[in-house]
């Protein structure tokens, strides 16, 4: 047993792209800079080159998503999870939370979101309720919820958030974008919703600005639903005002190799096509503009960044997250939205005449302190407990 217990104990799943458990290492690092002894465990696919900071990594048996359609969860060899392996892995957070007896426990979307994940959760806040050290609850939420058509599971949701939790924190800007836009119910929740402002990796200032490369930056966020932006920023280049410009691609490790391989032979010169990498703000800095899937991540650091900036949100399967603050975003002039269903080179060379016309305004009145916000509402916790 832990010689004594750990502030925080941070759960995040990640099923097919790579935001979420980002944006958790994010928050894992502010908070162990904070001064909190933090765990972040991961249940998803091991991401090369995550940064916790000073925060202490377990990684858990992993699981995916098998498609876009989250209805299966399959191991790291693609095999579909059956009970053994669910008992395994719930068996395995059990014993983790017996061990470090956190003073808080925050989970990343559960309950208003990972439903897949009942079998290793639900066990594990009844756990906690009962612990003799009763551990403070947290849900952490990004700012908007995918809607559900089906009433019996947002009665679920609130009815466990109820049950187990303290406190959701919601990162995000209620002036902005409040919960119930996407999520009506959060009106009966306010007692219980904290907004800690958007969540950016580190913000820089305005005059740390890198010198400028010239280049457009195509970033695809994990890459698992790459292949069309991929397409159809090569189709539209020689149209744009930046033909000549050099161009960068980059792929999440989420995109096939085969597929990947193909893109970058036949990409034309001036076009380099690689996977994602770590400096990717860094690029950001510097490019004369930014061709990006819209997660909050990409969407934040693109903001940050301050460079013309087109978003092209994913929107399968009836997700709406992207789409709905690409759109309040765009509405407040700080980007150019082009919709991906379908996404055409016509609608995409439009957005890039947009964004190019409009003067990059970075975050301008959105609150982005939200990593900062988050220690603070957990330190005040930790030490209430």
């Amino acid at each position: 047993m832990s010689a004594r217990r750990a502030d925080l104990l941070f759960y995040v799943q990640h099923l097919l792209g790579t935001g979420h458990l980002q944006r958790a290492a994010a928050l894992a690092r502010a908070a162990a800079a904070g001064g909190l002894d933090t765990v972040l465990v991961s249940g998803g696919m091991p991401l090369a080159g995550l940064d916790p900071g000073g925060a202490r990594l377990e990684q858990l048996e992993p699981v995916r998503a098998r498609d876009q359609s989250f209805s299966v969860l399959v191991d790291r060899d693609g095999r579909v999870v059956d009970e053994a392996f669910q008992a395994r892995r719930s068996g395995a957070l059990l014993a983790l939370f017996d061990d470090l007896r956190p003073r808080i426990l925050m989970t990343e979307m559960f309950p208003f979101g990972r439903r897949k994940m009942r079998f290793e959760l639900l066990p594990l806040v009844e756990h906690a309720r009962a612990a003799p050290a009763r551990p403070a609850m947290v849900c952490s939420l990004r700012d908007v919820l995918t809607t559900h058509k089906e009433p019996r599971k947002t009665e679920w949701m609130l009815e466990t958030f109820a049950r187990y939790y303290d406190l959701a924190l919601i990162h995000g800007d209620p002036a902005v974008l409040p919960l119930e836009r996407s999520f009506p119910p959060a009106r009966d929740l306010a007692g219980r919703l904290r907004y800690t402002g958007y969540v950016v990796s580190a913000p820089r200032p305005a005059e740390a600005r890198p010198a400028p490369s010239g280049e457009v930056l195509v970033s695809t966020g994990g890459g698992a639903v790459a292949g069309p932006l991929i397409e159809t920023a090569l189709a539209v280049r020689p149209q744009t005002p930046l033909a000549e410009a050099p161009w960068r691609i980059l792929i999440g490790a989420n995109y096939p190799e085969a597929a990947f391989r193909a893109a970058a032979a036949r990409a034309p010169a001036g076009v380099v096509v690689e996977r994602a990498r770590p400096d990717f703000r860094d690029l950001l800095g510097r490019a004369r503009l930014s061709i990006s899937q819209g997660g909050y991540n990409t969407t934040m650091d693109v903001l940050d960044a301050r460079v013309p900036a087109v978003i092209v949100p994913f929107t399968a399967r009836e997700e709406t997250e992207q789409g709905l603050r690409a759109r309040v975003l765009a509405g407040r002039g700080l980007l150019s939205v082009v919709e991906a269903d379908p996404l055409t080179p016509e609608a995409l060379l439009r957005g890039v005449w947009e964004a190019l016309a409009r003067a990059p305004r970075g975050p301008a009145g959105l609150n982005t302190q939200g990593a900062a916000e988050t220690v603070r509402i957990l330190r005040a916790m930790a030490d209430a407990n």
